[in-house]
């Protein structure tokens, strides 16, 4: 699948495939107009991606090719060994956890997981978690506190399931339980934004002492297109509404309502999704490593400020 932006930039690497197939077929040097082109196609790539809209972002991080939940713990984990159910009421396929094995660092990665095809969107839900899945998400958070073990929660969502049956069994405890024994957990907590964190369904498992966004990922209390039909009473200005918002990582970064921002490879993590995983791999061991240098206590204690310090204003 192609963006409209990502088109020009597919028409010049199409023809530079051309270029080279011709070459080989005829036997003929066309290295400098290879080398030419590939400059062409990584400025035409540096000059798109540094200059996107907000909804151009969102589009991105929406890619049906963008690596997922399970994509990355499968890139950067030697080890991994899922655990399922909530003890309460069934399983949460769209909330997936377990111990992993990063470069010989134990950790509890959690985080959502959408689908690929039908058949495995209606299996995790489309990402959109029932109060189970935060439920299992904080049964092994606590098991992850027992055994002094780091938790990395990976958030791709558009919202927690909003259907009828949800609300029955309890979603706004769910979300706000996990709010605030997220805050009290005494081992380090690193949460990051790899797609969509929509809502209460994104901070349901993201309250840690370091909150990252990758690069094309987006970050708000309401999704563009559900803020333009509340506003507007139609989707047609959901690129106003993502203006408007400000959700993307170098807004949230410059409101400090994120830690950082994680690069992507050039052209969005969905070009390169192994690259993509290096890169994050590096990240979450040099953030365990430095959290690891401060005290339960402390980290508590900084991790509680950091939160209560988001919207205070001082006159």
């Amino acid at each position: 699948m192609l963006l409209e932006f990502e088109k020009p930039i597919a028409e010049l690497e199409a023809k530079l495939e051309d270029m080279k197939q011709l070459a080989k077929e005829n036997d003929v040097d066309v290295s400098d107009a290879v080398t030419n082109l590939q400059k062409k196609i990584v400025h035409l790539k540096e000059e798109t991606f540094s200059n996107l809209t907000r909804w151009q972002r969102v589009q991105l991080s929406r890619h049906p090719d963008r690596p997922y939940t399970l994509d990355y713990i499968y890139n950067i984990c030697e080890d991994f060994i899922e655990l399922h159910g909530d003890r309460n009421f069934k399983d949460d396929y769209a909330m997936v956890g377990g111990f992993a094995s990063i470069d010989g660092v134990s950790a509890m990665i959690i985080g959502h997981q959408k689908g690929r095809n039908t058949k495995q969107r209606q299996k995790r839900n489309f990402g959109m978690a029932n109060p189970e899945g935060y439920r299992k998400a904080l049964r092994l958070m606590k098991i992850a506190e027992k055994f002094n073990k780091p938790i990395i929660t990976l958030i791709d969502t558009p919202g927690a399931y909003p259907g009828i049956e949800a609300e029955e069994r309890g979603q706004g405890e769910a979300i706000a339980r996990n709010l605030k024994e997220m805050m009290m957990l005494k081992v380090p907590v690193i949460c990051i934004i790899i797609g969509e964190g929509a809502s209460g369904g994104a901070l349901g498992i993201g309250i840690g002492d370091k909150v990252l966004m990758l690069e094309n990922t987006w970050y708000s209390v309401i999704s563009p297109e559900s803020c333009s039909s509340i506003l507007w009473r139609s989707w047609d200005y959901k690129e106003q509404a993502a203006e408007a918002l400000k959700l993307t990582a170098k807004d949230m970064h410059e409101l400090k309502l994120i830690d950082g921002i994680v690069p992507e490879p050039l052209g969005g993590a969905h070009t390169d999704p192994i690259a993509m995983g290096e890169i994050l791999k590096k990240e979450i061991l040099k953030q365990i490593k430095s959290l690891k240098k401060s005290s339960s206590d402390k980290r508590v204690e900084r991790r509680i400020q950091k939160f209560t310090n988001m919207g205070v204003i001082n006159e």
